[in-house]
């Protein structure tokens, strides 16, 4: 077992493509002992779902002729205490959108590194929301001025969660850093965005996700 191993309960894999499932569940057999359940529809997930005490759903959005988000609000609604974890190849800017409007604890690309898929699982399994560097980037692209692109990938994921009302120190926990180097971040973000306060900065994000 890796040095980064993972503690995350039971997991439901919902993918309609066998080899996708498999490579998910090989991943996670790699990086730590995990009891793994897998569906291919809505109707599979969410018999596990009635059986089993899931802790996580890693979900695909396209499910065929199937829409993932329809699982994402039915665990939303009845079992609460899931984490939803969007695992797509799916870049489009609407369902990022509407991902952020659920409330996921994660929005994943499928191309990215096998490290940064175990990295968002961990940062889930402790309580805190990962976004892939690059959707966000893309959301950003046409709806901001060009400074943005200074901005480090770090300072978009906390942009990202400032335009959700989020604290300080909500930031930090859920990015598993201290405040103070929250604070840094933001404080750069301010600067490079010419930007003279935190409120101003929740407008600004939110503005921008809402556009």
């Amino acid at each position: 077992m890796s040095s980064t191993a993972l503690e995350m309960g039971k997991i439901l894999v919902v993918d309609d493509h066998p080899l996708v499932r498999r490579g998910i569940i090989d991943i996670l057999s790699m990086n730590g002992k995990q009891e793994v359940f897998e569906g291919s529809n809505l109707a599979a997930a969410k018999a596990i779902l009635k059986e089993k005490r899931i802790d996580i759903v890693i979900i695909d959005l396209n499910l065929g002729n199937e829409n993932g988000f329809e699982l994402v609000e039915m665990v939303k609604s009845s079992y609460p205490d899931i984490k939803n974890v969007v695992l797509t190849s799916s870049s489009n800017i609407f369902d990022y959108k509407k991902a952020m409007e659920l409330d996921v604890d994660a929005y994943i690309i499928k191309d990215a590194f096998i490290e940064d898929i175990v990295y968002a699982l961990q940062v889930v399994s402790r309580g805190g929301k990962y976004y892939s560097p690059q959707i966000i980037q893309q959301s950003m692209n046409g709806f901001m001025p060009k400074e943005l692109m200074e901005l480090t990938d770090r300072e978009k994921e906390i942009l990202a969660h400032l335009s959700k009302g989020m604290t300080n120190a909500q930031i930090s926990n859920a990015l598993f850093i201290a405040e103070s180097t929250t604070k840094k971040h933001i404080s750069n973000i301010l600067s490079k965005l010419k930007l003279n306060n935190r409120v101003e900065a929740v407008l600004y994000t939110k503005k921008l996700f809402e556009s």
